[in-house]
């Protein structure tokens, strides 16, 4: 049986840890060609060697998301050593948690828009002109935060949503061209949302307990298969959609 993502190659913003290394896993299990991105160039090769080890062709690019010329230059590598771009999940994000409305900063504020909302919609542009050849999938984040406006999570979920809007907008625009786009909402253990858990345990209890399966996902396990379906030729039918993969705590 050919893999799903066979002859398919994927830009992975932030692809270094997380749920992006977790999605690249995925992805890499199932055939497609790898460039990950990200700030730190050592934890990237990490990440590569790993997935190479596995069997993945990997490459890696040092990249900051919240820079257009950035996010220009990792396409333009990407097409210089693959020569193609199928898909691109755009996964990077910084952000601060736990600060109410009334007390933001304008550099919280910038941290969260410039290496989200902005980096989807740079990445996006210059991925464009490379994908309407022959279609393809974006596969954007959003969160349950958005979606549900949590406490301390004011300029998180603005952007989120935000990130939604491009999406639903690229959807229809970039349909014609065959081009996908999609958004997944993730609820899993990453290495940043688990410092967060263990600082606020009280929290992280009264979190579980809105999840309908009871357990916080691994970003390989439980979110890999879901953004390799959204990746996949499985998914052509589908576009400007919100796939909440969160075990059940958000449910349209």
């Amino acid at each position: 049986m050919m893999a799903r993502l066979a002859g398919k190659v994927a830009i992975i913003t932030g692809g270094g840890q997380g749920v992006g290394l977790g999605i690249a896993a995925a992805f890499a299990k199932e055939g497609a060609s790898l460039m990950l991105t990200g700030r730190d160039g050592a934890k990237l090769e990490r990440a590569a060697a790993s997935l190479t080890m596995a069997g993945g062709t990997v490459a890696t690019f040092v990249s900051d998301a919240t820079l257009r010329a950035s996010a220009e230059a990792t396409v333009a590598a990407t097409m210089a050593q693959f020569g193609q771009i199928d898909c691109l999940v755009n996964n990077a994000q910084s952000t601060t948690h736990g600060v109410p409305l009334a007390e933001l900063t304008d550099e919280q504020i910038a941290l969260t828009l410039g290496s989200g909302l902005m980096g989807t919609i740079y990445h996006m542009q210059a991925a464009y002109p490379h994908m309407r050849s022959s279609g393809g999938s974006i596969i954007n984040f959003g969160s349950r935060e958005g979606i549900h406006g949590g406490k301390g999570f004011g300029i998180y979920a603005a952007n989120k949503e935000g990130i939604r809007g491009w999406s639903r907008v690229a959807a229809r625009e970039w349909g014609a061209d065959k081009i996908r786009v999609n958004i997944l909402c993730p609820a899993a253990l990453s290495p940043s949302a688990k410092d967060y858990l263990d600082a606020n345990p009280a929290h992280a209890e009264a979190y579980r307990a809105t999840i309908a399966l009871g357990y916080f996902g691994d970003p390989e396990a439980d979110i890999g298969p879901i953004a390799v379906f959204l990746a996949s030729d499985d998914s052509r039918y589908l576009t400007g959609q919100t796939l909440n993969a969160d075990g059940g705590q958000e449910m349209l």
